[in-house]
Formats: C-alpha cells, sequence, structure tokens
C-alpha cells in the first residue's frame, strides 16, 4: 500500500507542478544566487537527450514497471517514487510526444550545467538512491 500511495502522491505533485509553472506569468526565474533556474523546456529526448524509439517505449515501461514490482519490498517508499515519477513522464511522452522539464542548475560543474530535469526526474533519482541503499542494507556481510 505504501508503494501505491507514494506513486500516487508523486504523480499528483509532478502534475501540479507542472501545471503551476506552465500556467505561470514567470516563465524563467532563478533562485539561491542563479544556482537554480525555473524556466520551461520540452524535451523531446529521453533522459539527457537521448533518443526514444516511440516503439520501443511501451514494452520498456512495462518490462522496467514489472521490474519495479516485484522489487517493491525492499523498499516500498523508493519503488513508489520510481513508479510515480516514470509514469509521470510516461503520460507525458505519450500524451504530448515530449516531457515538460523545468529545473536547471545553471552554475553546477562540468556538463550538468546544460540539463533541465523536472520533478519526476528528482523523484525516481531519490527513489533509486532508497532502492540501492535497501539492497546494500540488505546484504550480510561475508565472513572470510
Amino acid at each position: 500500500m505504501k508503494t501505491i500511495c507514494t506513486a500516487l502522491t508523486t504523480l499528483g505533485s509532478c502534475a501540479a507542478a507542472r501545471w503551476y509553472l506552465d500556467r505561470s506569468s514567470r516563465r524563467e526565474t532563478s533562485y539561491l544566487g542563479g544556482r537554480v533556474r525555473l524556466g520551461a523546456l520540452w524535451n523531446p529526448g529521453a533522459a539527457f537527450g537521448l533518443p526514444v524509439p516511440p516503439k520501443a517505449l511501451p514494452l520498456a515501461s512495462a518490462a522496467a514497471l514489472g521490474v519495479l514490482w516485484t522489487q517493491r519490498g525492499r523498499s516500498p517508499v523508493g519503488a513508489g517514487l520510481i513508479l510515480g515519477g516514470g509514469l509521470s513522464n510516461l503520460q507525458e511522452r505519450v500524451r504530448q510526444g515530449k516531457v515538460y522539464d523545468y529545473v536547471q542548475f545553471p552554475q553546477a560543474p562540468g556538463g550538468m550545467k546544460h540539463y533541465v530535469f523536472n520533478l519526476a526526474d528528482f523523484a525516481i533519482l531519490t527513489g533509486g538512491i532508497l532502492m540501492a541503499l535497501s539492497e546494500k542494507k540488505g546484504r550480510k556481510p561475508r565472513r572470510g
């Protein structure tokens, strides 16, 4: 139940953020001395601008969902964050053919300053970290 609730909360939060930012009169705003910038960008590619073959999307999404669902017991909240963020991005990609990104870190080191993210991306990243930490926690130390 935690996984479903977390996924629905994440999905709703992503939709609310997108709705607010898309309708905001301020199209681009900087925060924290220019370290964080909010501005609309429609991303037709996958993460980091990688191309997305349209026919592969449903199959890849179903496979990822199946794997994630089998592992939800390790970190229900982590799985819910990944599920909600993934469904948010998938929903946009299916409806719009692209994903609405809006958070950029212009002063980040290296190439990271050129990438733009959305709340769903942060949810997926946080969920992945929680899943990885739960995996590490679940392993017993070897005795040699």
